[in-house]
């Protein structure tokens, strides 16, 4: 379970969050939505950890977030940023692997157990064919599905993602969502997801969190935060739910 309470968060002087409050229950899967710049991967770096809120408490399965210590972190909640780092030429093989340090002893090295968890989660994500390639041999969308096998390798209940079907064509951005769909289903992982496209949202994830003018508007089934007036009020365009799809106007 995650529970946010009254979290607030600036650059500076400029506030992004104010007085975020709500919980996710355990085995949810929720898209946090909103305008550009509302501070959804905010939220996300602040669930994590990447960044200290200036105000609130963020709790992982009741107790506050800065309780833990990396590693135990590392072992409740992994998190597939939207622009991966690629700083160093790791194969696709070893950057998947990295997702079971939280489970590795000081110079201990890998076990036959961490090689066949790396591999089922690769071929999970349909990445296995790229596990000698490096980061300047795959494309974003092949790096994107590489960042969540790790994720997916680092075997927490929670999983934080920002955005991961951004770099994806049509095909894959399915491939994904109904892999989380079913990784929710069985393993009832917790599933917090920045979403852009609303109708991937509406289609795949059953709760929602919608942003607005720093503050929550709405937490609730996705179909009620995206009905026609909180879309207008958001997003500033006007849509139809026609048959579990919308339909946007001018």
């Amino acid at each position: 379970m995650i529970e946010v309470r009254n979290l607030s968060y600036s650059y500076g002087k400029k506030s992004i969050l104010n007085d975020i409050s709500f919980s996710v229950p355990e085995g949810s899967f929720v898209a946090v939505m909103g305008s550009n710049g509302c501070g959804k991967t905010t939220l996300l770096r602040c669930v994590s950890r990447l960044l200290t809120p200036q105000q609130g408490t963020v709790l992982i399965d009741g107790r506050p977030a800065e309780s833990y210590s990396i590693r135990q972190l590392a072992q409740q909640l992994a998190l597939v940023q939207q622009h991966p780092q690629t700083d160093f030429d790791f194969s696709a093989f070893e950057t998947v692997l990295m997702g079971r340090n939280p489970y590795q002893h000081h110079l201990q090295n890998e076990s036959q157990q961490d090689w066949d968890i790396v591999e089922q989660c690769m071929k999970m994500t349909n990445t296995w064919h790229l596990r000698l390639a490096l980061p300047g041999q795959m494309s974003g969308g092949e790096l994107q599905r590489v960042m969540i096998a790790r994720a997916l390798a680092q075997q927490t209940p929670v999983l934080l993602l920002d955005e991961p079907t951004s770099n994806l064509d049509i095909a894959h951005q399915f491939e994904i969502m109904e892999l989380l769909t079913e990784i929710n289903r069985r393993e009832k992982k917790t599933i917090l997801i920045v979403v852009h496209d609303l109708n991937l949202a509406l289609r795949y994830c059953p709760e929602a969190l919608l942003l607005h003018h720093q503050q929550l508007l709405f937490q609730g089934p996705t179909a009620d935060a995206l009905s026609s007036e909180r879309i207008a009020t958001v997003f500033g365009v006007k849509a139809q739910n026609i048959g579990g799809y919308l339909r946007f106007e001018r």
